[in-house]
């Protein structure tokens, strides 16, 4: 594979969680041309290289997000893992390349490390744009706990009038 995989196929598998950009095993895996089992072997003969701050197992809430985040889901059995997946982030997959030594490995790397630098960079020039979005953000919230609250049924009355 002597072309880079293109930076928006790896942005568009760059998710947040727990506040850090990371890739998923599968998704990982696909661009490395292995099955994800194949990956997770290699960093578990490895896994001094991988502390919790370069990689992490999904809990079930954080993987049932991301699904609901992925547009177009198979269907079928086998199709999804039994397991939780992995998070890898941006310091994880750069140790990647430490154990998965193929040329692909590598070109693939590369361009993984390019579309989180550039996701940076895009980050940096439209902070202004990521603050605006955060306070309507916290408007729409409170907009939407007020609606909740006023489409709660009234109180039941007891009858009594007076003190």
């Amino acid at each position: 594979m002597n072309e880079l995989v293109p930076v928006e196929i790896i942005a568009n598998k760059i998710f947040l969680i727990r506040g850090q950009k990371v890739m998923l095993d599968g998704e990982l895996a696909k661009l490395y041309g292995v099955k994800t089992k194949v990956l997770l072997q290699a960093v578990k003969r490895n896994i001094k290289r991988f502390p919790e701050d370069f990689m992490f197992q999904l809990t079930n809430d954080e993987w049932k997000t991301i699904r609901s985040q992925i547009v177009t889901l198979e269907k079928g059995r086998g199709k999804y893992p039994k397991y939780l997946p992995y998070a890898f982030t941006e310091q994880g997959v750069a140790m990647l390349s430490s154990v998965l030594r193929s040329e692909r490995a590598i070109t693939v790397n590369i361009a993984i490390m390019r579309a989180f630098v550039k996701i940076r960079e895009y980050l940096a020039t439209h902070k202004d744009v990521l603050k605006k979005l955060e306070e309507h953000d916290k408007q729409i919230k409170t907009i939407f706990g007020m609606m909740n609250k006023l489409l709660l049924p009234p109180p039941k009355k007891t009858g009594k009038m007076g003190f």
